[in-house]
């Protein structure tokens, strides 16, 4: 079919996430896919696109891995899908195997989902149930901490956990309440030393451990950096501080890395950069290299336990999809892990990590670039519009958007957050495209700025 014909029953049928369709109902340039080689993407045009984020940060070693190709063909020729309920498959059952062996220490069980904001949803079930069965039974323990800027999917209850208002104000009035502390992010331009701002964050998030600790149910949040918040990082010691104050308390620590794991940062896991295990653990994205919608929430026996008891009990975890623990999904995740395990992987990201430092070095002293955000393969690049004062670009000046469009005409991919561009390359890019992939990137900030 012709890209003309494509684009209009795109913009007759279709209604696209995170998307004004007004603007995109009057844009005669749509980016319509049609297929993927490597780290690159092709239009219905015809026209090649460097993946530059990583197809919303789950792209791994690139389209096509002929590796994840054949195991997904292979267990096509046995079955696509059966359910879970009453029933397993032997994918299922190898991956959470998996899982479990390369897991922070004492995750033991793994319950499958289909998506981020569901692994995160059901960490957060799973912790508010922990506490009226465990023994003795807590049932006050129903509140939980997040921070604010965090991001855990779009379904009510991630929603309710996360703290970013630009996409979740208007729905208030449907979420629970939760306690909220501020982003412990690491500003180079702040007035105050690292170790006093984390001295300030921990002391704001223990005196609310000490005021509500016996309610606390669980810490709900991304380790090391917040991503859709706008790449928010961390200083070096919070998140073990968190889990002290948790072991403290007797709280649960919920780590939502499905943005983060799986190499991005790395490492396998990023709380592995403290030294922290939690007690629940959420992932997804990078999973399946990109290729299937596969996420898990493991967790410890002692949580595991907790749910067990005779059928009349009603312990049971009362939650499941109709595609939880599918088998091609399942299948391409092991293939993919089969690839991040292969040691040269990781060093290879550890090089290419660094590599980017140095190329996003230079962009700190740009006049319109506030900050440079980094861990691993995971950052951001912050547009303001008078450095001097401080005066940011406002949220109808597109700024990021003008940024990726100049992108787009270069033929690099990618999707701001705000007036922050996500460096989120694929894991496996050749040093070749991530040069080019910053080259473009500045280039296009110094024209978008400049008009």
């Amino acid at each position: 079919m012709s890209y003309q014909e494509l684009a209009v029953k795109d913009k007759k049928y279709i209604w696209h996430p995170f998307t004004q369709q007004q603007e995109w109902e009057k844009d005669e340039d749509l980016t319509i896919i049609t297929k993927g080689k490597g780290t690159y993407l092709y239009d219905a045009k015809g026209k090649r696109y460097l993946d530059g984020v990583s197809s919303l940060w789950c792209n791994v070693h690139g389209h096509q891995v002929p590796a994840i190709d054949q195991a997904i063909k292979k267990q096509l020729k046995k079955i696509a899908h059966s359910t879970m309920l009453g029933s397993s498959n032997e994918p299922a059952i190898l991956l959470a195997e998996r899982l479990v062996k390369m897991a922070p220490k004492g995750l033991k069980r793994v319950f499958y989902s289909d998506s981020g904001s569901e692994a995160n949803e059901i960490a957060a079930k799973m912790a508010f149930q922990f506490w009226k069965q465990t023994s003795p039974a807590r049932p006050k323990k129903n509140l939980f901490l997040t921070v604010r800027e965090g991001y855990h999917g779009d379904t009510i209850g991630s929603v309710s956990l996360g703290g970013v208002d630009l996409f979740h104000q208007i729905f208030g009035d449907l979420l629970f309440e939760t306690l909220k502390v501020k982003s412990p992010l690491d500003y180079p331009s702040r007035k105050v030393s690292n170790e006093k701002w984390l001295k300030d964050c921990v002391r704001e998030a223990e005196a609310v451990f000490r005021k509500y600790g016996s309610r606390l149910a669980a810490v709900h949040m991304e380790p090391l950096i917040e991503g859709a918040g706008g790449m928010l990082i961390h200083p070096w010691g919070y998140l073990k501080a968190i889990r002290r104050l948790c072991d403290k308390y007797d709280v649960l620590l919920i780590l939502d890395e499905v943005a983060t794991g799986f190499g991005r940062t790395g490492t396998m896991f990023a709380c592995e950069q403290e030294g922290v295990s939690p007690d629940i653990l959420c992932v997804a994205k990078n999973l399946t290299g990109g290729y299937l919608p596969v996420a898990a929430t493991l967790t410890t026996e002692r949580v595991y336990k907790a749910f067990l008891g005779s059928f009349e009990s009603t312990r049971t975890f009362y939650h499941g999809h109709t595609f939880t623990g599918n088998q091609l999904g399942c299948a391409a995740a092991l293939a993919n892990l089969d690839l991040i395990e292969d040691k040269a992987f990781l060093k290879g990201i550890e090089e290419k990590s660094q590599m980017l430092q140095e190329f996003l070095e230079p962009l700190v002293a740009h006049p319109h670039v506030s900050d440079v955000r980094l861990r691993g393969m995971m950052g951001g690049i912050e547009l303001i519009r008078d450095k001097k004062k401080n005066v940011p670009y406002g949220y109808g000046e597109k700024m990021g958007y003008q940024v990726c469009a100049l992108a787009k005409q270069v033929g690099v991919l990618l999707r701001p957050l705000g007036n922050v561009i996500v460096v989120m390359p694929p894991l496996a890019i050749s040093k070749k495209d991530l040069s080019y992939l910053i080259e473009v990137i500045s280039m296009s900030i110094d024209q978008a700025t400049e008009r």
